[in-house]
């Protein structure tokens, strides 16, 4: 039995591949510890598994050179020098990360004290940690293939990200009949958990329209602004068996099988998931992104003739209606070209590469 160190955090893109390896160790009979910020998501979802937390308080560092730049140095090293301590007291075999700030502390501390480390990144512009702290990793795994090009590492494995089993397993007949829909065309519009208000505002004034099954995730912080908005235009929306409006749905392996076409961000797990259910996306970018990721991720798809994309200053009822029946007319090709790239052993992959750099 071994035993890892599995950092990241901060935001499901970090959290959830960082958890699916967690998991799959620990059917192993590996013992896991996990390194996060008991201030955000990542503490809920660990506590519910059952693993060990080891709390760091770090934070994203700051874009401009100021005093709160200092800061954040200051408490960058105190949570560096807090996951030496763990990693002399508990003696890893490995440790684990999945790249963004909440990772840093354990990654240096591991290339300081001289534990073999592992990163995942899922984007296809890596992060400012994985570029900073790739060349001193055992090996480095990514969810692209072109971001292998930007990492100083000779065992850079494309593994794309981890996915749920469900995306494995589900059918869209099951998909269907557990939403209560029918067997016919089906769109997904989301903004992730939180929503995107952009890609609502335009949806509002659409749904009316559109003939065909609608899943409708708005983001839990603009659910009543959006319900104010369709009782305007659709007032009798509830009416529509075939639309389906909530804030947030639990299970979107469910929601995603179900659907033929999304209409989403262009975040690595949104793209992962996507992929793995064999649906034809039009991309909106979130344009605050780091590094402007996500923009990149929309652009790689497109460039594989698995996507469209939208700029979010851009989308409005007109340009997601174009968009949407330009994909219908393409709808065999871009779910084709999705689900070529996707990627369902990234876990079985990272697993394996993980257990070979060990102690």
């Amino acid at each position: 039995m071994a035993r890892y160190f599995i950092t990241g955090g901060g935001t499901g893109g970090h959290i959830y591949p960082a958890i699916a390896v967690a998991d799959a160790l620990s059917k192993n009979g590996d013992e896991i510890l996990y390194v996060g910020n008991p201030k955000n998501l990542e503490f809920e979802i660990v506590k519910q598994k059952g693993y060990k937390f080891l709390d760091v308080n770090v934070h994203g560092m700051p874009r401009r050179a100021d005093f709160a730049l200092i800061k954040w140095g200051v408490e960058l090293s105190f949570a560096v020098l807090k996951a030496c301590y763990y990693i002399l007291k508990y003696k890893p075999d490995a440790v684990f990360g999945t790249g963004g700030y909440v990772s840093a502390p354990a990654l240096i501390s591991a290339k300081i004290l001289g534990i073999p480390f592992m990163m995942h990144d899922c984007d296809a512009q890596p992060g400012l940690v994985t570029r900073k702290l790739a060349p001193s990793a055992k090996a480095v795994s990514v969810a692209f293939e072109c971001a292998c090009e930007l990492i100083n590492n000779k065992n850079c494995y494309v593994n794309g990200n981890p996915v749920r089993s469900e995306f494995k397993t589900l059918t869209k007949e099951q998909a269907r009949e557990k939403l209560g829909l029918e067997n016919k065309l089906t769109l997904c519009i989301m903004g992730g958990s939180q929503g995107a208000k952009s890609i609502n505002d335009a949806a509002v004034q659409l749904l009316k329209q559109l003939d065909m099954q609608i899943v409708f995730q708005t983001g839990k912080k603009n659910f009543d602004r959006v319900i104010e908005q369709l009782l305007k235009v659709y007032p009798d929306y509830e009416n529509n068996k075939s639309l389906i409006v909530k804030p947030y749905f639990d299970d979107m392996a469910t929601v995603l099988k179900a659907s033929d076409i999304a209409v989403s961000r262009s975040g690595s797990l949104s793209i992962s998931e996507i992929c793995a259910s064999g649906i034809a996306p039009i991309f909106v970018p979130y344009p605050h992104a780091a590094g402007d990721h996500q923009r990149k991720n929309a652009k790689f798809m497109v460039e594989k003739g698995a996507g469209i994309y939208i700029e979010d200053a851009e989308i409005n009822e007109k340009t997601l209606c174009d968009a949407i029946n330009s994909v219908i007319v393409n709808l065999d090709k871009l779910q084709r070209n999705t689900f070529v790239i996707a990627k369902f052993d990234g876990v079985e992959k990272i697993v394996e590469q993980l257990n070979k750099i060990k102690k």
